[in-house]
């Protein structure tokens, strides 16, 4: 399937006028979508979030002690779960949602459908769970609370974490949180836990901003992304609520304040495995402003033929460039704060930046090194 430019029908930005999907017969035209065969999770990934996946892939003996990770913890029990209390979705049970998520997997070019569940709750959630075979959970909240495009946008979401792997981290940092809480009577034991998974923790809420921009990508209507982040902001009922003021309020969260607002929020998302919806609507409506997401659409994207000589190196180089650039950029009181301490700034930056570069010239030998040790292995999935 294919379709026209995308800037020229007002899908580039944050609109909430956008053609939904409806049926032909009922008079009102369909969205069309661009199936972006091929493409490679790298396409939508975090700077952030894709170089330390590719760190992760790369570092020799990791899939092993993943597995062995697992074998301690059986993923088959987390299924069991859902098989046992949830719905399984297809053409049967729950047949709008089975419809929604083919065409979001279609969009992505999803080679083979996840399983999914749904699973009672009020909230409006998903989630990707596994190792081998990763699934997918709604919650009745989101089938009910959400129209076609929205849910088009969520399910994408889904498939995103589950094409960049992030479902078999999410799986590992669920379980490492449920030790923490047993081993809490252990001071050492919890400290040391508690550590990873706070690095864990920053790590996931970047991959929920990728996995923003593969709903995005999925359902191709920035209006019905805006609107699910609102609902989940503050309900279902939009007849209230005006898209302006919600913006708004991501720039004013974004940078409002002074020095003990910056504090609050550090202390309010240190612990978080999502970031708050205002911040998530601000970071996919500058990804959409970026020109990224047209590019995409117009078929410039990375594909998954060539993930195996994907540069190690350069995704940790632009993990630590989008962090500085997020630095000197920021309009939060505290990072203009650092900015202003010391005439030493720039220089600290540079030479961070070349720290970086040898650190990703080091990492780029050691990846070419363990592709010759298991040849045929692939240095990144799609």
């Amino acid at each position: 399937m294919t379709a026209a430019d995308p800037s020229a029908t007002g899908d580039t930005g944050f609109s909430t006028t956008g053609a939904p999907d409806t049926d032909p017969e009922g008079g009102a035209p369909v969205r069309r979508r661009v199936v972006l065969t091929g493409i490679s999770s790298r396409a939508w990934e975090h700077p952030a979030d894709r170089g330390a996946l590719t760190a992760l892939r790369e570092l020799r003996g990791f899939d092993d002690v993943l597995r062995a990770f697992f074998g301690m913890w059986n993923e088959r029990s987390f299924r069991l779960a859902y098989l046992g209390g949830g719905l399984r979705v297809d053409h049967r049970q729950y047949p709008r949602v089975y419809q929604r998520f083919t065409e979001a997997a279609a969009t992505l070019d999803v080679p083979e459908l996840p399983e999914l569940f749904v699973t009672q709750s009020p909230w409006i959630t998903g989630k990707a769970i596994g190792l081998d075979r990763p699934f997918v959970v709604l919650t009745s909240g989101a089938v009910q609370q959400l129209d076609d495009d929205e849910l088009r946008f969520l399910l994408g979401h889904e498939l995103g974490h589950v094409r960049s792997g992030h479902a078999v981290y999410k799986t590992m940092l669920t379980v490492l949180t449920r030790w923490a809480a047993n081993l809490s009577w252990l001071p050492v034991g919890a400290l040391a836990l508690r550590g990873i998974i706070a690095a864990m923790l920053e790590w996931w809420r970047k991959a929920e901003l990728s996995a923003d921009r593969a709903g995005l990508l999925a359902g191709q209507d920035p209006a019905a992304a805006l609107r699910l982040l609102m609902k989940l902001a503050g309900g279902g009922d939009l007849t209230q609520i005006d898209t302006t003021a919600f913006l708004e309020q991501a720039a004013e969260y974004d940078g409002g304040g002074d020095l003990r607002d910056s504090l609050h929020k550090l202390r309010m998302t240190a612990w978080t495995s999502h970031p708050v919806p205002v911040a998530r609507a601000g970071h996919l409506r500058r990804w959409v402003d970026s020109g990224e997401y047209g590019s995409i659409l117009a078929g410039t994207y990375p594909r998954r033929v060539d993930d195996a000589s994907s540069s190690v190196g350069e995704e940790i180089k632009a993990a630590a460039e989008a962090y500085r650039e997020a630095f000197s950029t920021s309009s939060d009181p505290l990072v203009g704060l650092l900015r202003r301490l010391g005439d030493g700034a720039g220089d600290l930056g540079a030479a961070m930046g070349d720290g970086i570069g040898r650190a990703g010239g080091w990492l780029d030998e050691a990846a070419r090194a363990a592709r010759a040790r298991r040849p045929g292995r692939s240095g990144a999935t799609g």
